[in-house]
């Protein structure tokens, strides 16, 4: 831990402008908000946190509950799924609306997310995450590529590049960092529809998930 979070602080240092310039006038850049002391970082990390870290998140500045959601099921999703975890849960800190947004630094704050981006605490009705995707599901489901062979369109397989521990996270759609000025998409080229057929051999229909 102490080693990931020596290579992040290496990061901040060698590239601020890059990092600055990703994010400057996202929908996660809130440094024009008063909380946030002008700074587009300190809403999420703060090297100086009293905020017990998070392992997904090093110098992790936000509350995160211990939120009971209600979660993805249909009578076609092949894989187990439970309570959302890793990065997931982080994003879920702001998106699911029961911290606010600018509860950081351990203060309880009193902005919260609003309209399509308030998920609520049963985002069961998006896509699911926090699920293993491996070569076993892809097998069983019939519409889903291998995830350690096909590839993702960013230099390596599913695998490499879009899944958390082997696992289908927010992040693995979702680009929060905003480095390909694609939001809310992560860019592989080609536009959302192709990012979908990254996973899924077929499209599924509009708010179904075809099994995933």
């Amino acid at each position: 831990m102490q080693r990931q979070t020596l290579l992040i602080l290496f990061i901040l240092l060698l590239l601020p402008d890059k990092i600055f310039a990703e994010l400057a006038g996202s929908p996660h850049d809130f440094s024009n908000q008063n909380w946030s002391a002008g700074q587009i970082c300190l809403p999420c990390h703060n090297v100086h946190t009293d905020v017990v870290q998070e392992d997904n998140a090093p110098l992790w500045n936000r509350t995160v509950r211990a939120t009971s959601y209600t979660v993805y099921s249909s009578p076609t999703f092949n894989a187990v799924i439970g309570q959302p975890g890793g990065v997931s849960k982080l994003c879920l800190s702001c998106h699911d609306g029961t911290t606010a947004i600018d509860s950081t630094d351990g203060v309880n704050g009193s902005v919260f997310i609003s309209g399509d981006a308030r998920l609520g605490t049963a985002p069961g009705d998006h896509h699911p995450i926090s699920f293993v995707y491996d070569t076993a599901l892809a097998l069983e489901d019939g519409n889903l590529n291998d995830p350690a062979t096909t590839a993702s369109g960013l230099g390596g397989t599913i695998a490499e590049n879009l899944l958390s521990d082997g696992r289908v996270e927010c992040s693995s759609c979702h680009d929060v960092h905003n480095r390909n000025d694609f939001l809310p998409f992560i860019d592989i080229g080609g536009g959302e529809d192709r990012l979908c057929l990254i996973c899924h051999i077929s499209e599924p229909p509009r708010g179904e998930t075809d099994g995933l």
